[in-house]
């Protein structure tokens, strides 16, 4: 998939189907000139119907197309026949799709299980039809309830993208080399900063056939919490990730104040994110000799709250050990 059809933001206009009419007919047939009520019921509405598919990964599919319209129910007939519903609309999503009301900006469902179904709209009720109207004392109405009309709804849908382990850095810390690296994925990679401008998807694949999801977030900056940069843009899509890796580059002037940092924009942004497994790998060190690695060390051993590595994603230094330990914390 290229960056440019990665589209995790659209706003659209759905409306249901409005009900049929119930039918008033009375019935009327040879030797039978004054039969009762027999009016039938109007069909439902169709409904829009959010589901998610396991196969999509981006709402690129619905970027030109933002009004979608439901069926209307059929009328009611004589013999009380009912009439037919109204054809439902179904949009398929990715799973990790948020849906929310436009104008007030709520949470109106989630989508994040395979073929799960939410309506977003329902379709109008049909009438009922005058033979449920008859009584001892009115045996030939001759009225029946129109339909109800359908909804119509502005909504705006966010993907939050679902993967197993997600890529943490500020701009230019190596994150897309290191998906190019241990995924099939082709990222685009660059010497300057904000290169990855959308999320970028890959599956890595671990011993005996197993595999896990990892994405390469957008880069960080300080102040992201507040909406500054790409802000909430791609913080969000931290959110369904299961466990963190920090990427920080090993030429880093202070590796413990730059994870700090990275730390403290995540729990602005939202406090829940600090209970994911977490994971600090020192990106680049392919530069550093074998006595600025030891003396490096002995200071991290000190400073560093969580657990760290030295990766190449260059090199392929330490790429197989980083691979053993996300599936453990992924399988703890």
């Amino acid at each position: 998939m290229t960056e440019g059809n990665f589209v995790d933001y659209v706003k659209m206009q759905v409306t249901s189907g409005n009900g049929g009419k119930g039918s008033a007919h009375l019935r009327r047939e040879k030797y039978i000139t004054k039969g009762g009520p027999d009016g039938g019921d109007g069909g439902r509405g169709g409904h829009i119907i959010l589901r998610g598919n396991p196969n999509m990964w981006t709402l690129f599919h619905l970027k030109l197309k933002r009004h979608f319209k439901a069926g209307h129910g059929g009328h009611g007939s004589k013999q009380t026949s009912t009439g037919a519903d109204g054809q439902d609309i179904f949009i398929d999503v990715p799973l990790g799709t948020v849906v929310r009301d436009t104008e007030t900006n709520d949470i109106i469902f989630e989508i994040t299980e395979t073929n799960e179904e939410r309506i977003v709209v329902e379709g109008g009720k049909g009438g009922l039809g005058n033979f449920h109207f008859k009584s001892p004392t009115n045996q030939t109405p001759r009225y029946a309830q129109p339909g109800i009309e359908g909804q119509e709804l502005k909504i705006t849908l966010e993907l939050k993208v679902l993967a197993d382990v997600g890529l943490v850095g500020f701009p230019n810390a190596g994150k897309s080399t290191l998906l190019s690296v241990v995924t099939a994925a082709k990222p685009k990679i660059a010497d300057y900063e904000f290169t990855t401008l959308k999320p970028n998807l890959g599956i890595v694949e671990y011993r005996d056939y197993q595999t896990f999801v990892m994405a390469d977030i957008p880069g960080i900056i300080e102040g992201a919490a507040e909406g500054k940069g790409l802000g909430h843009y791609f913080l969000r899509h931290i959110e369904r990730n299961s466990t963190l890796l920090f990427l920080i580059p090993a030429d880093t002037d202070d590796i413990l104040k730059q994870y700090e940092i990275l730390l403290d924009e995540l729990r602005r942004y939202n406090p829940e994110m600090l209970d994911k497994e977490r994971l600090i790998a020192i990106s680049k060190s392919d530069m550093l000799d074998d006595e600025l690695k030891t003396e490096l060390k002995a200071e991290l051993d000190e400073t560093l709250p969580i657990k760290y590595l030295f990766i190449s994603s260059v090199a392929q230094q330490g790429i197989t050990e980083l691979k053993d330990k996300l599936w453990a914390m992924l399988n703890d």
